[in-house]
């Protein structure tokens, strides 16, 4: 056993010199060798890995680095992110998570009916800061425009099929209650998801963007499975005040019931990524919407098992 390595290979070192050329060692000389030897057999036995260090990073840890405005055009081709461009030299992120379902011990996992996390066609896809789009400008097959109250024309007055017939007895529901709610923001296509972000970025800079606007190809909006809501009286649209008008009230307190959970919700930022939208309804079935109230789960990160995402990796 070795109890003070270091000193033993010092006194060796002190000891030992190495006789000058052309002259012949003496005994004490290879003695003295000998027990340099020694000295420096027992350090290395006390070393890991018989001497051998670990190797230093002579790479800086990865930092964040600011992003330019977004080409309208995926360049990285389908099936691929693309988050805007770090800059040369900084370490590449890790691949998103790629599960197709529940973890075995998430809360989702009991449910009798499962779909893939992933499919941008399954009503449980999971887009978030470190979950893009698979391809990055997916386009769903089956946009119509629901026979709804509309604030909206255009792409934004569409949402799939399934979201959209949804939508249409939530909304008939709220009418009967004395509640008017309207679509204010529907599909948002890869396109024009760019244009929306560069102008964040443009307007508040990229920190203050992410916080409020997601890059191209992360957006629940493309998914057509997701939509923002109005109030009838127009009071509070996209604002925190909206929480309070009849609308967000009633959608929050009974969305379930037609499958839609508020996927922002009040506090979770540090695991949605994105501060509380009242307005920002998601469509994930009618018993898995129900499960989640039951359980009082807030987020689709904790109820399917997936872990947090509050930045861009």
């Amino acid at each position: 056993m070795c109890h003070n390595c270091a000193a033993t290979a010092e006194s060796g070192l002190a000891a030992g010199t190495l006789p000058t050329a052309g002259t012949v060692p003496s005994r004490r000389s290879v003695a003295k060798l000998l027990a340099l030897g020694a000295g420096l057999t027992a350090l290395a036995a006390c070393t890991p890995d018989g001497g051998t260090q670990p190797p230093s990073s002579s790479s800086p840890p990865g930092t964040s680095a600011s992003v330019s405005p977004v080409s309208a055009t995926p360049s990285a081709g389908p099936g691929t992110s693309t988050a805007p461009a770090t800059e040369p030299g900084t370490a590449a992120a890790p691949a998103p998570a790629t599960t197709s379902a529940p973890t075995p011990t998430s809360p989702a996992a009991g449910l009798a009916k499962q779909h893939s996390l992933t499919d941008p066609a399954s009503p449980w896809l999971v887009v978030n800061k470190h979950r893009p789009l698979s391809p990055a400008d997916y386009v769903p097959a089956d946009l119509v425009q629901p026979n709804i109250a509309l604030a909206v024309s255009g792409e934004a007055a569409q949402l799939n099929s399934t979201t959209a017939a949804a939508a249409e007895q939530m909304f008939a529901a709220a009418a009967r209650d004395g509640v008017t709610v309207t679509l204010a923001s529907g599909y948002r296509s890869y396109g024009t998801q760019v244009a929306t972000y560069n102008s964040y970025v443009a307007s508040r800079g990229q920190a203050e963007a992410d916080t409020a606007s997601a890059r191209p190809g992360f957006s629940e909006h493309q998914t057509g499975w997701s939509f923002d809501i109005g109030d009838g009286g127009g009071a509070c649209s996209f604002q925190p005040c909206f929480a309070d008008q009849p609308a967000a009230v009633w959608a929050k307190a009974n969305g379930h019931r037609f499958g839609f959970v508020v996927r922002y919700p009040w506090m979770l930022h540090e695991i949605t990524g994105y501060y509380y939208e009242s307005w920002h309804l998601r469509f994930i079935g009618v018993e898995a919407a129900t499960d989640m109230a039951n359980r009082g789960i807030a987020t689709l990160e904790e109820y399917f098992g997936l872990e947090a995402a509050p930045g861009y990796l």
